[in-house]
């Protein structure tokens, strides 16, 4: 498309969960429902179409070794694009990843800055590894560096009592989340396990990843103060192979996640039938693949939630979670055009027909 071209986009579009219009039109690449006056270089796409899909757990610019460089970074990016996703939040990254704000043809990235964790409590080359004294100027530090979030690992594996652990005593973390909110960022924290999530949440925390040891007693707590979760059930799917890989050398721990992964689903069933927001989120970067997020939109509605929430976990209701627009009058076009009205069946997030990304067909 020539920069003066006009995108018609016909069919059924999917402004909201409930509103379902019959044409946009991308002019100077932002949405408009208004025919533009004497367009003559038209390009008309049909079908289904979403705002570009979120996936709210994503590293780009790492791997299962650290910081990857900006080649293989930009391949992680365009594997999402071509999946859809074109709103990825970073959630954690040792990486500098600016430079993709630049690229029109990249998704748009809301940054956590670097993991903070404590002293070899973590996957090396991947934090921050510090003590809890510290933690304050951390989070400080990373929510100038972020686009409004801070990623906290608050637990992981306690090597001497040979399972998951909290990594921080509840006053560091409360004052820690107070700085954050103070200098306008949210925060939200890693935590497979049960032990750290009440401190947590008692410290005013926004979110918390992946949230598996979330049980009937903590879920009224959640759903009082509003946390959010992001399940990354494509991640706790690996849940077996990592318990039998540590058998040996630590059996407790190795049993603790096998009960966690076996509950998975009625976990995620239980924080959304309380009223818990649940958002998509696939853990891409790491040891998984990009491109992962209409697997994880299945595996929502696997656990039993409805179908047309667990799309809205990643489009209308993920981009209003993070304070990004939809298919809004004026907004950036960034939208997926699928074959099958994906309300009907989410697998057709699978197989996008069209990607659009700030107005231009980028597959």
């Amino acid at each position: 498309m020539s920069d003066g071209a006009v995108l018609h986009v016909k069919g059924h579009v999917l402004a909201g969960p409930d509103d379902v219009r019959d044409e946009l039109w991308v002019v100077g690449g932002r949405i408009s429902y208004d025919r533009p006056a004497g367009a003559r270089d038209v390009r008309t796409v049909t079908g289904w179409a979403l705002p570009g899909l979120v996936d709210a757990h994503c590293h780009v610019g790492l791997d299962a070794h650290g910081p990857v460089d900006a080649e293989t970074a930009e391949k992680q990016a365009l594997t999402d694009r071509d999946a859809g996703t074109l709103l990825v939040r970073d959630a954690g990254s040792p990486s500098d990843t600016r430079w993709i704000d630049d690229r029109a043809d990249l998704p748009k990235i809301i940054r956590a800055g670097r993991h903070i964790a404590r002293t070899r409590r973590y996957i090396r080359n991947y934090a921050w590894e510090i003590e809890p004294d510290d933690l304050v100027a951390y989070v400080a530090q990373e929510a100038r560096r972020g686009d409004g979030w801070v990623k906290l690992v608050g637990d992981w594996i306690d090597r001497d009592l040979g399972d998951l652990a909290p990594c921080w005593p509840r006053e560091a973390v409360e004052a820690a989340i107070a700085e954050a909110h103070r200098l306008g960022a949210r925060v939200t924290a890693h935590c497979f396990a049960e032990s750290s999530l009440r401190d947590l949440v008692e410290a005013g925390i926004d979110c918390v990843e992946h949230a598996t040891g979330l049980s009937e007693e903590l879920i009224p707590l959640f759903a009082e103060r509003g946390v959010a979760i992001v399940p990354t059930l494509v991640n706790i799917a690996t849940f077996p192979r990592l318990a039998e890989g540590g058998e040996r050398k630590f059996p407790r721990w190795s049993a603790h996640m096998r009960r966690l992964h076996e509950r998975r689903y009625d976990t995620v069933r239980g924080a959304y039938d309380a009223g818990i927001p649940v958002y998509v989120g696939t853990d891409a970067g790491g040891s998984l693949a990009h491109g992962l997020v209409a697997e994880e939109v299945a595996e929502l509605v696997a656990a039993g939630i409805p179908p047309l929430a667990a799309l809205s976990a990643t489009t209308w209701g993920a981009r209003a979670w993070l304070g990004r627009p939809g298919l809004d009058e004026g907004a950036p076009a960034d939208l997926v055009v699928y074959e099958a009205d994906p309300r009907a069946d989410v697998r057709v997030l699978a197989a996008p027909r069209r990607v659009v990304l700030n107005g231009r067909v980028v597959g």
